[in-house]
């Protein structure tokens, strides 16, 4: 299993006339975690891209719990649980202090930069194969 804990406080961008995040706001805040998740790992997002992967996103999944609200401290938890193989699953639940705000998931391909899908690099796989041995 991988995981990393990211933070953010909420920005007033973010947030409705009630001081209430936004629910689509919640999405930038999975990628920030997810890169953060990769670049821990020895993965920056900006080395797979200039070795010609790209990570899209094929589907998100969000479930909100209670509100986030203008100057809260979210913590993300981005976990990858099982060995990815062609797809990439992240789960991710976000906090403000122990109170659970939102948990979902996003699952991703790897394709290059024609968008065709391909085999994750080297490095990822080798990574995948540390952390999840047969």
């Amino acid at each position: 299993m991988l995981e990393h804990l990211s933070q953010i406080e909420v920005r007033y961008a973010e947030t409705d006339m009630m001081g209430v995040v936004y629910h689509g706001s919640y999405l930038p805040w999975l990628e920030v975690a997810r890169t953060a998740l990769l670049a821990a790992e020895g993965l920056p997002y900006r080395e797979l891209e200039a070795q010609g992967y790209f990570l899209p996103v094929i589907e998100v999944n969000l479930r909100y719990h209670k509100p986030a609200r203008y100057a809260d401290t979210v913590g993300i938890l981005a976990v990858i649980r099982e060995k990815p193989a062609l797809r990439l699953r992240i789960d991710y639940e976000l906090f403000r202090g122990a109170e659970k705000l939102a948990s979902g998931h996003t699952v991703h391909v790897f394709i290059d930069k024609a968008g065709r899908p391909v085999r994750p690099p080297a490095a990822f796989s080798a990574l995948m194969d540390a952390r999840f041995p047969a």
